[in-house]
């Protein structure tokens, strides 16, 4: 039996050898075919290759084409120059913010309690993304040289009247727009002008001289669009002109920055590929109408993830005719309250309502105070409509022009009460709200830092000053839309001075920041506990 096995095993090993062997064989007879007996190369013969021809058949144009052919010479290139100034803020930050809700009021204005709670996915669109500084570049806060970014945007008037992002524009110091048919060759692109802005739904319309009436779009009807419809996006990514890409209707009705921030900004989410650049674009129907303006994005990676936002045309079009008027401002009606969203089920249950609005704040000397209406009186009706949420009432009185009256219904201990309250006008509501909290001592105020900087502070921790080597107050949270928003404070970084005055306790803090008033340079020496080997970062502006 072993002898057997022994045979077989020597049997197979043979057959091993013989195979290796022979592909050898065949390898070196390859190679000496190949380059010759004497290891030259000889010619290669492909006499017998066939020539390749182009088919010359054609593709009939899909819909997706005949929408770019359309609307592509009326969608524009826009570019801007930001100019350094004394007291700017240099150091732009590129992080995500997330913000728990906070109270709501029908005109998106008052105290605003926004908590910032760590970074998420929702990038700071407002000048910091699409149409803002990336970091490191065009100048920076290295060089303190001009600062350049781009945008998108459309003509609606052949007189050269433009739809864009506000944030594409609103820190420009010179504005330019390049048409599709503008030659490459010509610089940034013609001169263009602000006509107005709208920080609320972040749109603004600029206008561009011309001889000549130029292409333009048609603005669609976005109640009309559906969850699942084509839709199609026309702008500049990263500079790349005329760049056309599609997808579909994702969701509508998308509010993205909850509290008074979000109030007027309710999107129709998409899957087209938005990317940086493409902010203030089109997106189109397959009719070729524009259903919204192109405007955010969720994303991890500062580029495309498949979920965009756009602001949807009926909103477009009412803010553009505000725009265009000779106030050249958009008028929200206000009654001067504050609310909170999302209140559990025990508070509806123990104050015993199913819909409506629960009043959280009223504002001193505003048109709901002056009507009798009390924090913990509970809106019911308007005009004797019901009201379901704080968003219908927002919506409702917003619509309203200052002046105009309405007859609310609302509950107060139980019982049913009336009340008629004329609309106000929402800047000068809370502009006065603003003047008051302004005026009060820093005692009265509770805290100064979040009245008038918009930040709420704590002492630093004896461990955090050691590495930082100085005493600090620790930003806990800034208000959206605040001063220290706009200067690009976040929760986390220490103050440790503001205009050279020493900030190393919450006292010392109160003191300074009690001090400053409207037309104030403010300027922050500021540092980051994680990286306190960088140094400290001056950070300024000038108290609005």
């Amino acid at each position: 039996m072993r002898s057997i096995i022994e045979r077989f095993r020597t049997h197979r090993l043979a057959s091993v050898f013989v195979l290796l062997a022979t592909l050898s064989t065949a390898i070196v007879a390859g190679s000496f075919a190949a380059h010759g007996v004497r290891g030259q190369e000889k010619q290669n013969d492909s006499s017998d290759a066939t020539p390749l021809k182009v088919v010359s058949s054609t593709v009939p144009p899909n819909e997706f084409v005949k929408i770019a052919k359309l609307v592509e010479p009326a969608v524009v290139n826009i570019n801007t120059q930001t100019f350094p100034k004394q007291s700017a803020n240099k150091n732009h930050h590129f992080h995500g913010r997330m913000i728990q809700p906070n109270p709501q009021s029908p005109d998106g204005g008052g105290d605003e309690e926004d908590q910032q709670q760590g970074q998420d996915n929702f990038q700071d669109f407002f000048n910091r993304f699409f149409g803002g500084q990336m970091p490191d570049q065009g100048g920076g806060d290295q060089g303190g040289g001009v600062q350049e970014s781009l945008g998108s945007g459309f003509i609606v008037d052949p007189k050269g009247y433009i739809i864009t992002n506000n944030h594409v524009v609103e820190k420009a110091d010179k504005i330019y727009v390049k048409l599709s048919t503008d030659p490459d060759t010509q610089d940034l692109g013609r001169p263009a002008r602000v006509i107005g802005t709208d920080k609320a739904t972040d749109l603004a319309v600029i206008k561009i001289d011309t001889n000549t009436p130029l292409p333009t779009v048609k603005l669609g009807n976005s109640d009309l669009v559906q969850v699942g419809d084509w839709v199609e996006a026309i702008g500049s990514p990263f500079d790349l002109s005329q760049t056309v890409t599609a997808g579909i209707i994702s969701a509508k009705n998308r509010t993205i920055q909850p509290g008074a921030s979000g109030q007027f900004q309710h999107f129709i989410q998409t899957d087209a590929a938005i990317n940086p650049g493409n902010s203030g674009g089109p997106l189109l129907n397959m009719n070729g109408d524009v259903i919204g303006v192109n405007t955010a994005i969720y994303t991890q990676s500062a580029g495309y993830q498949g979920i965009g936002f756009a602001m949807p045309s009926n909103t477009v079009a009412s803010v553009y005719n505000d725009l265009i008027s000779p106030a050249h401002k958009v008028v929200r009606g206000s009654i001067g309250i504050q609310f909170r969203e999302g209140l559990s089920g025990a508070v509806n249950r123990i104050y015993g309502f199913k819909n409506g609005v629960l009043v959280n704040q009223v504002t001193p000397g505003g048109p709901a105070e002056k009507a009798g209406l009390k924090a913990g009186d509970i809106i019911t009706t308007i005009d004797g409509r019901t009201v379901k949420d704080g968003d219908d009432l927002v919506n409702e009185i917003a619509s309203r022009r200052p002046g105009s009256t309405a007859r609310l219904g609302y509950m107060r201990d139980g019982k049913p009460a009336e009340t008629s309250v004329t609309i106000g006008d929402r800047d000068k509501v809370f502009a006065n709200l603003d003047a008051q909290q302004s005026s009060a001592a820093p005692e009265d105020q509770g805290d100064a830092g979040e009245a008038k900087l918009g930040i709420v502070v704590r002492e630093a921790s004896p461990a955090v000053a050691s590495k930082l080597h100085a005493p600090a107050v620790i930003i806990q949270s800034v208000r959206t839309g605040s001063f220290a928003d706009l200067q690009g404070l976040q929760p986390g970084l220490a103050i440790t001075r503001i205009n050279k005055q020493p900030t190393g306790t919450k006292e010392q803090y109160d003191a300074v920041v009690g001090k400053l008033k409207t037309g104030d340079d403010v300027v922050f020496e500021v540092m980051d506990p994680h990286r306190p080997g960088d140094g400290i970062n001056y950070i300024g502006g000038t108290l609005q």
